[in-house]
């Protein structure tokens, strides 16, 4: 295993963070890749406005996914983020493929981000409980900004008028 840099964690907190930060990292790369077809794909009123939203907020995420990852490494775990580690390990539903009308992204979106960020919070509790307050930090950090893109996301849902 590499080495911890991490030193001030019980080894049994340090490898429940290292879990739980490779489940949200899971999370963080299946979400961007949701925010990336929905990009790809959307159409109607509005189009280019949310095109471009959701290029920044897919740049939110793998930055929110780099954060982990290097988390992880720090502790000496190995961070698992390859596309079979995703498909198998995110507690995502899986996004719909067949959608393009720019309201079902929306929504679809907005569904997504707000279980993501149940999910954050509850490894803020986890590693506030685990003693390392940093990775409580991180996912605090995390979590503000994906709150905040589901709401300009959601902005753009003809409910929210």
């Amino acid at each position: 295993m590499p080495q911890n840099f991490v030193p001030f964690l019980k080894e049994n907190a340090r490898t429940e963070m290292i879990a739980v930060l490779n489940e949200r990292l899971a999370d963080t790369i299946d979400l961007g890749n949701a925010v990336k077809q929905a990009h790809w794909n959307l159409k109607g009123t509005g189009f280019i406005g949310v095109h471009e939203l959701l290029d920044e907020v897919a740049g939110h995420l793998r930055e929110g996914a780099d954060l982990m990852a290097e988390r992880v490494a720090m502790m000496g775990g190995l961070a698992q983020g390859t596309s079979q580690t995703v498909a198998e390990k995110s507690t995502l539903a899986a996004y719909p493929t067949e959608i393009v009308a720019l309201q079902d992204h929306v929504e679809a979106l907005v569904t997504r981000f707000n279980s993501y960020t149940v999910k954050l919070r509850e490894g803020i509790a986890a590693a506030e409980e685990a003693g390392d307050e940093d990775t409580a930090d991180l996912f605090t950090e995390v979590s503000r900004i994906a709150e905040k893109d589901a709401w300009f996301i959601g902005s753009n849902s003809a409910k929210a008028a």
